[in-house]
């Protein structure tokens, strides 16, 4: 029996690897992704409808502008038996042509199949913060995210172990700020 993380997971390999069969093992073959930016940093349609569509704009072509992504879900993963999941997520990345390296934060809320597959039928992706860095901080990020957990971390980790040499203060400052709220 496949569970909700497995599903989280198999998206997760599928978009930062580029993998694009991974997601067969994450979402139904009518699975709807909504998305909502938050920032003009970057660009994603509203809503995409299917596999196949969701294989062609969040793996393949992703992979054709970013590499070396690594995606965190800021959090334990879901009970087994959960139909829905919330949680916030942190990326990092650099872009293909350019070199430099850019640092995200946002909330995941996934809605999952009620059979035995746990497979996705809706995700919510949210992006409030997507911050364009200089390119010579890509190796720090990198070794950064290299060494956290992969992928689930808790936002504390994350942000505790940020390197001081690179300003990440908007992302870090959204996650403080979403660890006060979930505090409450």
């Amino acid at each position: 029996m496949a569970t909700p993380a497995d599903s989280i997971c198999a998206y997760i390999r599928a978009k930062d690897g580029n993998r694009p069969h991974e997601l067969i093992r994450a979402f139904t073959p009518a699975a709807i992704v909504e998305v909502v930016v938050r920032t003009p940093a970057i660009s994603f349609p509203s809503k995409v409808t299917g596999l196949e569509a969701i294989a062609d704009v969040f793996v393949r072509r992703f992979a054709i502008a970013y590499e070396n992504v690594y995606t965190f879900c800021l959090s334990s993963p879901p009970d087994a038996q959960s139909e829905a999941f919330s949680c916030d997520w942190l990326v990092a990345m650099s872009e293909k042509e350019s070199g430099v390296p850019r640092v995200g934060s946002g909330r995941y809320d996934w809605f999952f199949t009620r059979d035995n597959r746990r497979l996705v039928e809706k995700l919510v992706i949210t992006i409030d913060v997507m911050q364009k860095l200089d390119h010579g901080v890509l190796r720090a990020v990198m070794d950064w995210v290299a060494a956290l957990p992969y992928p689930w971390c808790s936002a504390d980790l994350a942000a505790g172990s940020a390197p001081g040499t690179v300003d990440l203060a908007e992302t870090l400052s959204r996650l403080a700020s979403r660890q006060r709220l979930a505090a409450r």
